[in-house]
């Protein structure tokens, strides 16, 4: 049984940042605009948490669940300043969103390595100290099952991640911002003839989806490393799978990043599984796991997949 709530408790940590990542993507993408950019995004937004916490830390400022809440919100702000890049080539010159997103892919891990040389005098990586892992919630951990799945050695961002797909549901689905970052998805034209400001509804969508971003790339890093190299291993293209085999909506979403957090878990942890690790296969072939399952699960559902009708269509007011 403990393997279980050791696969679960692993599952989680991969799953819930995959999963954040995954949402902000679908904002942007129901309101018109494919954000190809959420690995550039969760690589700037976790370079610029990282480097808060490094800061805080290291002048003995902030510590704790304060240094925590404003370091997932410095990586949110970032990665909103850094999508509007995007959102601006996407919306207002109408550049091919393809191209704009692969450039800020490949500007940010250079963008961050750059400033981490410059002000670290030469050195690369950005470190931290992992003070954020809680060991029991007090009262919660007891719960029978329940307590050891989610309330023993877990992290705040997990409850953080949840809070987020129920907000995200609700927004999307229930309020009128929400559905009109819909009918812009789906129908700019009428949406523009509804007095609806297509421009500024998608410039909302992609904020939003480079806040999430931002933030998940800090909430990538924190349960799995203590210092960042500018690099989330292709988890924002990851996200864009996620994103696909969700469908577009945020129920289906979490599911598949929690099948993906599970593959990923599998990669990282086969020599724990008794099954993988009498296998004896080389350390690289239990690492491609979760990319090939992306794969074989794309190639059978993907024609399956109804993206926005307008997704990746510049909106241009002339053609009424």
């Amino acid at each position: 049984m403990s393997i279980v709530y050791f696969l679960f408790a692993q599952t989680l940590l991969f799953a819930i940042p995959l999963m954040i990542v995954a949402l902000g993507g679908m904002f942007s993408e129901r309101s018109g605009v494919v954000n190809l950019a959420l690995e550039g995004i969760m690589i700037i937004g976790g370079f610029a948490g990282v480097f808060y916490l490094n800061y805080m830390q290291s002048n003995d400022i902030l510590h704790g669940m304060p240094l925590l809440l404003t370091g997932l919100l410095i990586s949110g702000i970032v990665g909103v300043l850094f999508s509007m890049l995007h959102a601006f080539a996407a919306i207002h010159l109408s550049a091919d969103q393809t191209i704009s997103g692969t450039a800020l892919n490949m500007l940010a891990p250079a963008l961050g390595i750059f400033i981490a040389k410059t002000v670290q005098d030469g050195m690369q990586n950005v470190s931290f100290t992992n003070e954020f892992r809680i060991s029991e919630v007090p009262g919660l951990s007891s719960i029978p099952v329940l307590g050891d799945l989610f309330f023993k050695n877990c992290y705040f961002t997990t409850f953080l991640g949840i809070a987020i797909l129920i907000i995200s549901w609700y927004f999307l689905m229930k309020t009128k911002t929400g559905l009109r970052i819909r009918s812009c998805g789906e129908n700019p034209q009428a949406a523009d003839a509804a007095g609806i400001s297509v421009y500024k509804i998608r410039y909302l969508g992609v904020g939003i989806s480079g806040f999430l971003a931002g933030m998940g790339g800090l909430i990538y890093i924190l349960p799995i490393s203590t210092e960042f190299t500018c690099t989330v291993a292709g988890y924002g293209f990851l996200a864009l799978a996620v994103l696909i085999f969700g469908n577009w909506a945020p129920l289906r979403i979490a599911g598949a990043a929690f099948f993906f957090g599970f593959m990923k878990t599998l990669s990282y942890t086969y020599n724990s599984v008794p099954l993988l690790a009498k296998m004896s296969l080389p350390d690289t072939t239990y690492k491609l796991i979760p990319y090939v399952a992306t794969l074989i699960l794309l190639a059978f559902t993907s024609k399956n997949s109804a993206a926005p009708r307008a997704d990746g269509v510049p909106y241009d007011k002339s053609k009424r």
